[in-house]
C-alpha cells in the first residue's frame, strides 16, 4: 500500500493541475482526491491478500498458513484530512518546529554556491531525496551545455537512505552522508556495521572531515541567502505546478 500511494503520488506530480480559486471547486476537487485514494487502498489491500492467499515462502509453504496477525480492512469512507486551500501541500514535520503546511523546498549547489538543480516535494523527510536530487543535477547541467559532473555529493545527516547511497557509489560517485544526527549521542539500535560503520571511519578521516565542511560553506549560505536576505519564507501561490514555478525563480538553476 505504500508503493500504491507513492505511484499516485508520482502521476500527481507529473500531471499537475491549477488550484481552482473557487472555494467549492477545491472542496470538490479535495473529496475526489480522498475518494482516489480510499480506492487505491482498497485495489492495494485487495492484491496484497491475494499474494498471500496464493504464494508461498523460501520452504514452500503458504504464506496464508504461517499468518499470525487479522487481515486488515481499509475503512468504508476516506480517513485523514486535506488541505482545502492547496490540496498538492502536505503538512511538513521538522524536528524542534511546529508543522507548516506547505512543501519540502530541494537544492543541488556547486562547491561555489552555484544552483544547479533545485525542486519542491510533498514528502517531509529528506532521506528519499538523496539519488532523484543527485541524478537531476547531470540532466540540468546537460541542457546548459555543461558536460561537467558531480564527483562527490555531501549531504546531511537526513538524507541517509542506505540503498540510495550504495546506487550512488556503484554509479560511480563518491558520498559523504553521515548516519548519526549532530543531536543525537552515539549510533542508532541497529545502524551499526556495514556501510554505516564504513561511513564513519570516511568521515574521520583528516581527507573526509576536510571535504564535509564544504557542505556547509556551499549549501547553508544559498538557503540564508533566500530565506533571510531576500525574505523568501513562504510561497505565495497555490498549487505544485505555481509553488514549484516560485522555487526556480527564487533559485535559478543554470539554464
Amino acid at each position: 500500500m505504500r508503493q500504491a500511494r507513492r505511484d499516485v503520488e508520482a502521476q500527481r506530480q507529473e500531471n499537475p493541475w491549477p488550484v481552482p480559486r473557487s472555494r467549492q471547486e477545491r472542496l470538490v476537487e479535495a473529496k475526489r482526491r480522498m475518494d482516489e485514494e480510499l480506492a487505491v487502498e482498497h485495489a492495494a489491500n485487495q492484491q496484497y491478500e491475494e499474494h498471500r492467499a496464493t504464494a508461498t515462502d523460501r520452504l514452500g509453504r503458504k504464506l496464508s498458513s504461517n499468518r499470525t496477525t487479522k487481515p486488515y480492512s481499509p475503512p468504508l469512507v476516506p480517513e485523514g484530512k486535506i488541505n482545502v486551500t492547496d490540496p498538492d501541500s502536505r503538512e511538513m514535520r521538522t524536528q524542534g518546529q511546529p508543522n507548516i503546511q506547505g512543501y519540502n523546498a530541494q537544492a543541488v549547489v556547486t562547491e561555489q554556491q552555484i544552483v544547479v538543480a533545485a525542486e519542491i516535494t510533498t514528502q517531509s523527510p529528506d532521506l528519499a531525496q538523496l539519488k532523484p536530487m543527485v541524478e537531476a543535477a547531470p540532466r540540468e547541467l546537460q541542457q546548459a551545455g555543461i558536460g561537467a559532473r558531480p564527483g562527490t555529493v555531501l549531504a546531511d545527516a537526513g538524507y541517509w537512505h542506505r540503498n540510495q547511497i550504495e546506487r550512488l557509489l556503484a554509479d560511480g560517485l563518491g558520498v559523504l552522508v553521515p548516519p548519526d544526527s549532530m543531536v543525537r549521542a552515539g549510533a542508532r539500535p541497529g545502524w551499526e556495521g556495514g556501510m554505516y560503520d564504513f561511513m564513519r571511519r570516511v568521515l574521520e578521516t583528516d581527507l573526509g572531515r576536510e571535504l564535509y565542511e564544504k557542505r556547509r560553506r556551499s549549501i547553508e549560505p544559498v538557503f540564508g541567502q533566500i530565506k533571510h536576505n531576500r525574505a523568501m519564507t513562504r510561497f505565495r501561490r497555490r498549487g505544485r505546478a505555481a509553488a514549484r514555478s516560485e522555487r526556480l525563480i527564487a533559485a535559478p538553476t543554470t539554464p
